[in-house]
């Protein structure tokens, strides 16, 4: 194998992996920052947010293999996904799994340097990313399966750093389901034709005609759970400032998805990065502002 055979081999594994779109690292990690923010009062151990941070992208990868060796079968009717190494056959299922294992290992590895109730929830959280794939078979609402296990990193933070897991952190994971069903919801709307023919379920053909009042509904109830986590942790004004930016995000993704098109819908989805980054921006200020 050449040097030209090897760059065509890492570039179809990093296509595989999705790093070349890191939208979805970074909608796996603005909550796992939420989380480690707020149980760590606004300054986490550094070495436990590069354990959390590396995890995730190497989650997040994983995940995606998975998720295409699960739609191998359908990826190549789909036209956002007809090109992605699987259907293509730029990569074969062996090299996959073994790809996906390799990522899973690394990332327990990672875990492993932590306590004991972090390890039990990462099987957990292992569990919930490798069987999402399959929820698309035969829940109606997948959607709302991702949200937890996009979100499963909010629990493991608060066990990671205090080793017991609050109220507060089912409440951010809570909201992190709805703000999944919204966001995934405005990327399902994408490839609602396209699941239709292949008997694909996703929350865009469940919601049908009511799909933007859905979206807009769940970004209410994520900012009305954010609002009641600031609430109960009795955080300043700066958080609320957070959550009041987000809704403007949420607002003007109304503007974009309202005549569902495909371009707008997916630009609403990639949108959806500035939402968790207001919401964590809210927190960074108010525990900035608390120190001084």
């Amino acid at each position: 194998m050449n040097t030209q055979d090897i760059v065509k081999r890492i570039n179809s594994y990093e296509r595989l992996m999705r790093l070349d779109k890191p939208i979805g690292i970074l909608l796996l990690l603005w909550p796992t920052l939420w989380a480690l923010m707020i149980a760590g009062g606004g300054k986490p151990d550094w070495i436990i947010v590069l354990i959390f941070v590396t995890g995730t992208v190497l989650m997040r990868s994983a995940g995606c293999v998975m998720n295409d060796i699960a739609d191998s079968q359908y990826d190549g009717l789909v036209e956002r996904t007809k090109n992605r190494p699987l259907p293509n056959q730029e990569v074969t299922k062996k090299e996959a799994y073994s790809l996906a294992l390799g990522l899973s290992v690394i990332a327990f590895g990672l875990v492993c340097l932590l306590n004991t109730l972090t390890i039990q929830l990462s099987v957990l959280a292992l569990f919930l990313a490798l069987t999402y794939p399959l929820t698309k078979r035969f829940f109606a609402i997948p959607q709302a399966y991702l949200g937890v296990a996009f979100g499963f990193g909010i629990p493991m933070a608060f066990a990671a750093i205090g080793n017991h897991v609050p109220t507060i952190a089912w409440l951010l994971l809570l909201a992190n389901v709805f703000w999944a069903i919204a966001y995934d919801t405005e990327y399902a709307m994408v490839d609602r034709d396209d699941d239709l023919n292949i008997g694909v379920k996703s929350s865009a053909i469940t919601f049908a005609r009511f799909d933007v009042v859905a979206i807009m509904l769940c970004y209410g109830a994520t900012l009305l759970l954010l609002g009641t986590v600031g609430y109960q942790l009795k955080l300043s004004l700066p958080y609320y400032a957070g959550l009041v930016v987000a809704g403007v995000v949420a607002v003007y993704h109304y503007y974009l998805i309202r005549g569902r098109t495909r371009t707008k819908c997916f630009q609403a989805f990639l949108g959806n990065n500035w939402f968790g980054f207001s919401v964590f921006a809210g927190l960074l200020a108010h525990y900035l502002i608390k120190a001084y």
